[in-house]
């Protein structure tokens, strides 16, 4: 996967596909929008593949050196904060029951909106983001959003 993610496609649109694994795919994609905040979508485009090929999952990633990861994340800035909410959004993640996203650390609306729509298929969420309007009005067809 460490061919940077299409331009056109929203990431959470890109992330691997784990049928079996389920649980790997919510972490990958909390871990996405961690990488979304305060950045632009083209860097994370760009560093997501590399991350997730070396942490497929929470269980790989908690085994990772710090320095590693933020070899691997610093063309996203803010390196330090970026990395205390993955790794802290990762251990609640251990014990999540993948209920209500905003419980993860580091994981607020935009997270919880994204999580709602793209795991559980809730298109009655009222995002604020622009691109998970967009999805919604274009790709989903929901057309009653504020």
């Amino acid at each position: 996967m460490s061919e940077p993610l299409l331009d056109e496609l929203m990431v959470q649109q890109q992330l691997p596909a784990h049928p079996n694994d389920i649980r790997a795919k919510m972490w990958q994609h909390m871990v996405a929008v961690i990488m979304l905040n305060q950045t632009g979508r083209k860097a994370v485009k760009y560093v997501l593949p590399i991350f997730l090929d070396r942490w497929y999952d929470h269980i790989s990633f908690s085994l990772a050196s710090e320095q590693d990861v933020k070899d691997v994340i610093w063309p996203l800035g803010m390196v330090n904060v970026r990395y205390t909410r993955l790794k802290r959004m990762t251990d609640d993640f251990l014990i999540w029951n993948g209920d209500d996203a905003t419980k993860l650390y580091g994981i607020g609306k935009y997270g919880s909106d994204s999580y709602e729509i793209f795991f559980k298929q809730n298109y009655s969420v009222e995002p604020t983001d622009k691109e998970l309007i967009r999805y919604l009005k274009e790709e989903v067809n929901v057309f009653e959003i504020a």
